[in-house]
């Protein structure tokens, strides 16, 4: 499973011209998932999401969670986080997780963010969406469960 989280002021999805999800302060995530993940990688990558600390403290350190400042998570499933350009210029999308095992491993990573108690907006998947953002910092971390564990 792969994230890229952006830390945002605010973020917004729509799809077919009708916003489905908007936020102010907070991450706009990117999600990824690959052939080998399981209910379990979601849930590890929900807790590791949850208790990254990349917003400032009252020093300017990078050193506050989205607890901390109240925050909300836009998230945005995206399989071409998966994509491959090692040979040729057209990419493949081999590793990624595809159709309704894909699609109900990213509903449940947003169930498993909103059950620690995060408010989460969404994307529709599988959707030609349109994300507009406005990335704070910019501050943009990218985390990959095969290097985390």
């Amino acid at each position: 499973m792969k994230l890229v989280v952006q830390r945002v002021s605010e973020a917004s999805c729509t799809v077919d011209n009708k916003i489905t999800g908007k936020i102010g302060r907070g991450f706009m995530v990117l999600v990824g998932l690959g052939l080998g993940d399981t209910e379990e990688t979601v849930e590890k990558m929900a807790v590791k999401l949850s208790k990254l600390r990349i917003f400032e403290d009252g020093n300017g350190k990078i050193n506050r969670s989205i607890f901390d400042i109240d925050g909300k998570i836009l998230s945005i499933s995206q399989f071409t986080l998966y994509a491959d350009a090692k040979k040729g210029n057209r990419p493949s999308f081999t590793d990624a997780l595809g159709g309704e095992k894909a699609k109900d491993l990213y509903l449940y990573f947003n169930e498993c963010l909103r059950k620690l108690s995060i408010e989460v907006e969404e994307g529709i998947f599988g959707a030609d969406m349109k994300v507009a953002l406005v990335n704070d910092g910019p501050v943009t971390i990218i985390l990959d469960s095969e290097v985390l564990w």
